[in-house]
């Protein structure tokens, strides 16, 4: 009769593969991106554990000690993974017990779990990764709003489906993606609401018989409270796939403006100039000026969206509960898409504010384009009383014959009073002037006042509403930093007290 192999099992934990492969991994990570946080679990638990009285002052002014002494003499960035202990989190507790022995340094560990723990400690992280990219993208986004300010009537063709379509303003064109970004900033802010409950207090699913202080710890840890239920402490993973959401989204829609510039500042569109600060040379073709950061900010936007949607990806199909798969690893790769972010953040804020349009060569293609040709269908109907239909007819017959002629559109009054003519069978009260004005892009601009338009009382109402917006994302991060600052302080003098009770 055979054994059980449990019986006749004489290997020793970890296995050198699984050390290597795994554990080590995982314990460089977290020490890493996590020992402060660690830390400071340690010291907000500590603090309720004492002020709930589940712990008494003696023992709680001990491991305040020895927490504060292994912090002064450990460095964690030299530490190297020896599997002596488990994970980051054990080799903490077995310094503990080295200092204060078993029985008291394992009273720390009361009425909580490694899975609140890291569940808290992931939020932690992710809050200061996203405080850090709203402020890129608040500085990003002030940019935007004062490039627009100061281009608000500055010419550009505007494009649908990659062909000239209308003219507006670069102005225009920016507030369009400063609307963007404003509900991109949004979407950052609703995930920062959802990392801003903590876990604390849930500790394995349910939480304990211990009558622990939940909204206590949740404070000296700056949260804005706990996470009600305690298996979505340990379960509820949308805390980052809501952040990594957000920031696919973000970078996703700033690539499309990027991409923009790249086709804007080609040799053949050539509307944007790109100073010399921002343009590399060729090692070969001496007339080259090759606005290559534009295309640094595009590969590093798709690099940043795909970071993002790997941790999507990551989470896609896993069991509702606390697993490994949104953990350490997971946390740690996609740390890589805020890296990648705050780069974009930062160059496309410094480009677009250095940019300039050039002039002579929008007007260029304006009149070789005819794309004030809408306006001068609307003038038709206004004017001469037509239908549009019938105007757009007139003025499709006008574009027609003054390609074919080889001028452009503000010479054309000759080839539209023969179009107007033969459609209408009388002579037009459009008169040559009126004509050159209902075709010329500022007057195209200058017409368009309605809400959202180009012309300047819509663009100034606009880029007062996005000021708004922008100092209402700056008072909240202000309000925030001042409430975590003084939930650090407050941390750090109850804990000092414990630790220098005798």
């Amino acid at each position: 009769m055979s054994m059980p192999p449990r019986d006749t099992d004489t290997s020793r934990f970890p296995d050198p593969v699984y050390r290597d492969t795994v554990l080590a991994p995982l314990f460089d990570g977290a020490r890493s991106h996590h020992a402060a946080g660690f830390d400071r679990i340690d010291r907000a638990h500590l603090v309720m554990l004492a002020e709930t009285g589940i712990l008494d002052a003696t023992s709680a002014g001990q491991i305040a000690r020895a927490l504060k002494a292994i912090a002064a003499e450990v460095d964690p960035a030299q530490l190297r993974y020896t599997g002596e202990v488990e994970d980051y989190f054990f080799f903490v507790e077995a310094e503990l017990k080295r200092r204060l022995g078993a029985d008291i340094a394992g009273r720390l560990h009361t009425a909580r779990s490694r899975n609140d723990i890291d569940h808290t400690l992931f939020k932690m992280s992710l809050k200061a990764r996203l405080d850090d990219m709203l402020g890129r993208a608040r500085a990003l986004l002030e940019t935007l709003i004062d490039t627009a300010a100061r281009e608000k009537a500055t010419l550009i063709v505007a494009y649908t489906h990659g062909q000239p379509a209308q003219p507006s303003t670069f102005g225009h064109y920016l507030c369009a993606a400063i609307e963007v970004l404003i509900r991109d900033i949004n979407r950052l802010e609703a995930a920062r609401e959802t990392c801003d409950l903590c876990s604390m207090g849930a500790a394995a699913i349910t939480t304990s018989g211990f009558p622990i202080d939940r909204a206590r710890v949740a404070h000296l840890l700056g949260f804005s409270a706990p996470q009600r239920n305690a298996y979505g402490c340990i379960a509820a993973v949308d805390y980052t796939t809501g952040a990594y959401a957000a920031v696919e989204l973000m970078f996703l829609h700033l690539g499309r403006l990027i991409q923009d510039l790249q086709f804007w500042s080609a040799f053949e569109v050539g509307q944007v100039y790109v100073p010399n600060a921002f343009v590399q040379v060729s090692s070969i073709m001496p007339q080259k000026r090759n606005p290559v950061p534009i295309e640094h900010l595009r590969h590093l936007a798709s690099q940043t969206t795909g970071r993002a949607r790997m941790m999507l990806t990551i989470m896609h199909n896993t069991p509702f509960t606390d697993m490994n798969d949104s953990e350490g690893e997971s946390q740690g790769a996609g740390y890589g898409a805020f890296e990648s972010g705050a780069r974009v953040l930062d160059l496309l804020a410094a480009l677009v504010g250095a940019l300039r349009i050039d002039g002579a060569r929008v007007d260029a293609n304006i009149r070789r384009s005819c794309i004030t040709i809408t306006e001068l269908a609307d003038t038709l109907v206004r004017h001469e009383g037509l239908s549009f239909r019938a105007a757009h007819e007139i003025a499709a017959a006008t574009a027609q014959a003054v390609v074919a002629e080889g001028t452009d559109l503000p010479s054309g009054y000759s080839p539209f009073a023969t179009a107007f003519e033969t459609a209408t069978g009388r002579t037009p009260t459009l008169d040559a002037t009126c004509f050159a004005e209902a075709v010329s892009p500022e007057h195209f601009v200058a017409v368009r006042d309605r809400f959202g338009g180009p012309a300047a009382i819509a663009m100034d109402e606009a880029l007062a509403a996005y000021r708004g917006a922008l100092d209402g994302f700056a008072r909240v991060a202000m309000e925030r930093a001042a409430f975590e600052a003084r939930a650090a302080a407050e941390l750090e003098a109850r804990f000092n007290q414990i630790a220098e009770a005798s």
